[in-house]
């Protein structure tokens, strides 16, 4: 079960940072120079299978993780 978490961890975090970055520069957040952050700009192709495969990692993980602890 400890290689199950182990993989099901380490493929998250790939995931996580294969994924498209809306925040151009943080300091543009603070000052509010990106405008076009917070639109409602949906996901399509890659980026939604992305998304909801990072959802579904880290339902597994948490959940994996939660088995652990019990055991």
């Amino acid at each position: 079960m400890e290689v199950v978490l182990i993989v099901v961890s380490i493929l998250l975090i790939a995931i996580v940072l294969l994924q498209s970055n809306k925040a151009t520069d943080g300091s543009g957040i603070i000052t509010g120079g990106n405008q076009e952050l917070f639109q409602n700009m949906k996901e399509r192709g890659v980026e939604l299978f992305i998304s909801r495969l990072t959802l579904v990692l880290g339902i597994l993980f948490f959940g994996i993780s939660l088995v652990l602890f019990l055991i």
